[in-house]
């Protein structure tokens, strides 16, 4: 059963209230009645377990039985950044990347990204990648919310990276295998997508230029969005918890 999303600092005296379209789901979609368990998360690594006291299609009322530090989140910290790119596919890029552990995303605008910087739809636009964010967290049971970031110029990009023992930036035209990534001071890693015409060559030099080394995914162009999707399962499988480690 997904979990449900709810405000730590509301909680009190052992109960908790999930209102709207939350109470909503649970009482018409999920069939939760008056004793059901339910659980929940604050999106900040901490995990409850509840039992509905009360319920309707406007508010949920819910005893806490249990409270525990979340199981399952990575032990890596991994930001993903990625070029902007047209149409809906940063919504989709967000879905999968919360389902894969991601801590934080940064979209950014580069040479070859579209829509290019200054559009007034920008905070719109972060409005709606953190709900997206936040139900893709209640169907995958995290307990973190991944950090959404406003967009970034490139020069803000790898200055904001600098922090990072890994930093990675895939490129179609590296020869280099991610097999031969070697373990980092911290367990902290940054990883550079480009838009879907690719990074210019000068974009790629500055990044080295900043501390990052450049990867190849195999020799298959892949779509932008592809791309984001596949380092970020390959960097927690080397690094996070996606590999056994």
């Amino acid at each position: 059963m997904q979990k449900f999303l709810i405000n730590k600092e509301a909680i009190d005296a052992g109960k908790a209230v999930i209102h709207g379209q939350d109470a909503k789901h649970i009482c018409k979609v999920l069939r939760l009645k008056p004793q059901d368990t339910i659980s929940m998360t604050d999106g900040h690594g901490t995990d409850y377990t509840g039992r509905i006291d009360k319920a309707s299609f406007e508010c949920v009322d819910i005893s806490i039985l249990s409270e525990n530090k979340s199981l399952t989140e990575s032990n890596l910290d991994l930001t993903l950044c990625t070029a902007m790119l047209k149409h809906n596919k940063m919504d989709e890029i967000i879905k999968q990347i919360t389902q894969l552990g991601v801590t934080r995303w940064i979209p950014f605008y580069c040479k070859r990204s579209i829509p290019l910087s200054g559009q007034k739809k920008e905070k719109k636009q972060l409005d709606r990648w953190r709900t997206i964010a936040k139900e893709s967290l209640k169907q995958c049971r995290r307990s973190c919310l991944v950090d959404i970031m406003p967009p970034m110029d490139f020069q803000q990009v790898l200055a904001f990276s600098k922090v990072y023992s890994h930093r990675i930036a895939f490129w179609e035209s590296s020869d280099r295998p991610l097999a031969g990534m070697v373990p980092g001071e911290n367990n902290k890693a940054v990883v550079l997508i480009g838009p879907e015409g690719g990074f210019e060559k000068k974009e790629i030099e500055l990044a080295v230029e900043s501390g990052f080394i450049s990867y190849s995914l195999g020799p298959r162009i892949l779509r932008a969005e592809t791309a984001a999707v596949s380092a970020c399962g390959l960097i927690q499988y080397l690094l996070g918890d996606m590999g056994g480690r």
